[in-house]
This record gives structure tokens, C-alpha cells and sequence, in this order.
């Protein structure tokens, strides 16, 4: 992971934009269109006919859709079931036939071996974002496209390709035909992107390896103090991690002409679970509202269907998280919560913005223990640790170490995940800033480049998702 990261900021980027902005418009989409392949199967070459198979199938779909969509409804409906079963189907067999075996033949007479097949990079995100374009065609809400290259392109661009932001085909269908580019664009690029290199490497991979420690430490012997400094750093992790890549991701993007969506809004700052959700991986939660709330009903079909809408599309959300029960205890955990804030504790929360903010802190600390651990009996095990039962005790001098070391890193992660920081550089005098930013992203990309070359410690959390 070290070394792809240092090749792939160094050689292969480099490469792909040289060879992008060296070429008349009318290439730059194939070109992307390889290097999105490339991209793609660097770690498994068979993957690309996995992409190849469903570029293929969607854009077919997509054509058949668009002819029949105003005469032949019937035919339209018949082929979008079709292309979404295709699609979700492939992401059921390679991301959970093994769970599913593993589950059934807990049964009686049953014995289903697991396949071990590996998990193509990134497949729930390229899912949800290829099947956002056969239905938007089927909506009406977007234009088919009969370039095969450019749709290719659209739903294997490299720079989002991995974790998001899920980019939907009707968001960028414009600059798939024209993009303009300018220096500033580019030069806002690259900025956006070494922030996101600088959360990823200097911040999240820190936090990474103090909740690594404590995540590793056998039931019992976690202490009161230790736990919740294992989780803290995981809370902080998680957020740097993957807001890092989506940085990374819009930075890229702008690179070569593209603007995706926001896919975080500093969503600790949140004074409810309904506001936290609002601000974290906006793409994934505005898919699911588009796609399954929505036409589930809402909350056009009264309270109860309401609130059975909530429990179905969490449900869903917590299990493509991954292929684990422990997901859907997730994103069933949440469903409470948003259930009883969509009741009456809502607007309650909203005259006590303090109390809220640390009650939706505190929420979501215990879900990512939900989501990190991966058995139940783990997450019992810490989350009891958290609460103090079962604890070895309230401290060892392991904890008061730790937490004198992490303290800096603490303090600078924390002010990093709320606006202030950006607030205060916005105040800086215009000749400041003009100075300050190019400083600041040739240091970042300094201290980045010295820890890749000296770390082997380089995890991503949402690599397989």
C-alpha cells in the first residue's frame, strides 16, 4: 500500500495529466478512459473485464431505456428491473456469497464452502453509481448517452473510482461532453488534493496505529481511560481517512476539468444523529434518499410507513457497508435513533444545541465501535470496557503515556474537523494567504512524501467498500 501510494502520487498521476493536457480534446476522454482501466486492474488485472462487463451491460440498458421510455413504458420498466438485478446481483456474489454460505450452513444439514474470491476494490461505491443512470434515464431526469467511451469514462474515472463521493452520471453528464480548464481550476486541484493526502497520511494513519493498539487488546484486560482513547482515535481516524480521500478525490477531479460534489461538511460539529447524517458521506446518503426512501414513500405515506422507510433504508445502508452482521446491527443501531429523533427528541435537541452536540458525539463513538469490531462478541467486550464493567480498571500507565503522546495530534485533529481552522485562514490578509497556501501544500507534500517513504503502516478504511 506504501509503495503504490508513492507510485501512484509520483509516476502514475503525473503521467496520466501529461499525457491528458498534451492531447486534443476529442482524445481526452479515451485517454481517461485507459487510464481509468489501468487504474482499476493495477492490483487484479481480471477486474477489467468485471468493469468492462458492467460498463457494457449499463450502457446497452441505458440505450434500450431511452428508446422505449415515452412508447414503450412496459419494455423501459422491464429492462431497468433487468439492469438493476444485474448490477446487484454481481455485487451480491462477490461481496456476499460468503457470508451468506458461511450463515446457512450454520443450519441443520446444510454445507455451503465459501469462495474466497476477492473482493473487486471499490464495487459498492461503482454499483450505486452505475445504476444511478439507467434509472435517471428511466426518470427522464438525464439524456442517455450513446458514447460508449465517454460512459465508460464516466463510471470508471480513477479519481473517485476506489471510495467516492458517489458521483451520479446526471451530475457531470454536461462535462463528460466539455470541460474547461483553466490554471486556477488545476492549480485548486492540487491544493484540494494535498489536504486531503495531508489528513489521510499525517492525521488518520497516526490516530490509526492508537487504535490499532487498544482494538488488539484481548477481552478484560482494557481499561476504562484506554477505551475510550482507542475509540476517540478511531472516531478521528475514520473522518480523516475517508473526508482525505474524498478530498483527494474532488482535487483530482478538478485536475482534469471535472467538479464533484461535497461529500463531507465538517459533521462533528453536528448537534443531532439527523444533522450528523446530513453532513457525513452526503453522496451515499442522498443515493439512498433518492433511490429507496423516496420511493419507498418517504414520508408522504404517514408516520408509521414513515418510520418503517427509515428502518428499511438504514438497514441497507449498514449491510453495504460490508459483508458482516455486525454492519446491519449498525445501521439498524441508527435507525433507532433517527426513528426517535424523527418522533419527538428532534426538536427537543434543537433548544439544547450543547447537550446535543455531546449526546451526538457520544452516539456516534459507540456506533464505530459497531462498525470497526467484527463480532458481536467484541463489541460487547468494548463497548462494556467504555461503560467501565468488565474493565481492568479505571488507568494503567500505558494509558497516561499514550494519552500524553497522542495529546498534540488529539488537540490538532479535533480543531481540523470543525470549520475553525478554514475560518481563520479565510481572515488572513489576501497577500498572506496567497503566500501561505502554495508554502503550506509544498510542506505538506514534503512531510507526506518522508512518512510514505519511511512508513509501512498505510491502512484505508473504505478500500474494499
Amino acid at each position: 500500500m506504501v509503495f503504490s501510494s508513492i507510485l501512484f502520487m509520483f509516476i502514475y498521476l503525473p503521467v496520466v495529466l501529461f499525457l491528458y493536457y498534451i492531447s486534443p480534446v476529442r482524445w481526452r476522454n479515451p485517454i481517461l478512459f485507459v487510464a481509468n482501466l489501468v487504474f482499476y486492474g493495477w492490483g487484479e488485472p481480471v477486474f477489467i473485464v468485471l468493469m468492462l462487463f458492467s460498463i457494457t451491460i449499463n450502457y446497452i440498458n441505458g440505450l434500450l431505456i431511452g428508446r422505449w421510455r415515452l412508447t414503450q413504458q412496459k419494455k423501459a420498466k422491464t429492462v431497468l428491473v433487468i439492469n438493476v438485478v444485474i448490477n446487484l446481483a454481481l455485487l451480491g456474489f462477490f461481496k456476499y456469497y460468503d457470508l451468506i454460505a458461511e450463515t446457512l450452513s450454520l443450519l441443520p444439514f446444510i454445507d455451503i464452502k465459501p469462495l474466497g474470491i476477492a473482493l473487486p476494490i471499490g464495487i459498492s461505491f461503482c454499483t450505486f453509481q452505475t445504476m444511478s443512470y439507467p434509472i435517471d434515464v428511466y426518470r427522464g431526469d438525464t439524456d442517455v448517452q450513446r458514447n460508449y467511451i465517454s460512459f465508460g469514462t464516466f463510471v470508471a474515472l480513477f479519481p473517485q473510482l476506489i471510495a467516492g463521493p458517489i458521483v451520479r452520471y446526471k451530475d457531470v453528464a454536461d462535462q463528460l461532453g466539455f470541460r474547461a480548464s483553466s490554471i486556477d481550476q488545476f492549480s485548486s486541484g492540487v491544493e484540494r488534493f494535498m489536504v486531503g493526502v495531508a489528513k489521510k497520511v499525517l492525521i488518520a494513519n497516526s490516530l490509526g496505529k492508537l487504535w490499532d493498539y487498544y482494538a488488539a487488546i484481548p477481552d478484560g484486560g482494557l481499561t476504562v481511560l484506554g477505551s475510550w482513547l482507542g475509540i476517540i482515535a478511531f472516531t478521528l481516524q475514520i473522518y480523516f481517512d475517508f473526508s482525505g480521500y474524498s478530498d483527494m478525490a474532488i482535487g483530482l477531479g478538478r485536475m482534469i476539468g471535472f467538479e464533484f460534489k461535497e461529500n463531507f461538511n465538517y459533521p462533528y460539529i453536528s448537534r443531532s444523529v439527523t444533522e450528523f447524517w446530513r453532513r457525513w458521506h452526503m453522496s451515499l446518503g442522498t443515493w439512498f434518499r433518492d433511490y429507496v426512501y423516496i420511493p419507498l414513500g418517504g414520508n408522504r405515506c404517514g408516520r408509521a410507513r414513515q418510520l418503517l422507510n427509515i428502518l428499511i433504508v438504514w438497514a441497507l445502508t449498514g449491510i453495504w457497508h460490508g459483508a458482516n452482521w455486525t454492519f446491519l446491527l449498525w445501521g439498524l443501531y441508527y435507525a433507532v435513533f433517527l426513528m426517535i429523533e424523527k418522533v419527538f427528541l428532534l426538536k427537543r435537541l434543537e433548544k439544547l444545541p450543547v447537550l446535543g452536540h455531546i449526546y451526538t458525539i457520544i452516539i456516534v463513538m459507540f456506533g464505530w465501535v459497531m462498525f470497526q469490531l467484527d463480532s458481536l462478541a467484541a463489541i460487547g467486550n468494548y463497548t462494556s470496557a467504555m461503560l467501565g464493567f468488565g474493565a481492568s480498571g479505571l488507568a494503567e500507565s500505558t494509558d497516561l503515556y499514550y494519552l500524553g503522546s497522542y495529546a498534540v495530534t488529539f488537540v490538532i485533529a479535533i480543531v481540523a474537523s470543525t470549520p475553525l481552522g478554514s475560518r481563520l485562514f479565510a481572515k488572513l490578509p489576501g497577500k498572506v494567504r496567497r503566500f501561505a497556501a502554495p508554502a503550506l501544500i509544498v510542506l505538506a507534500l514534503v512531510l507526506c512524501t518522508a512518512y510514505l517513504v519511511d512508513a509501512t503502516y498505510n491502512p484505508f478504511i473504505y478500500f474494499n467498500f
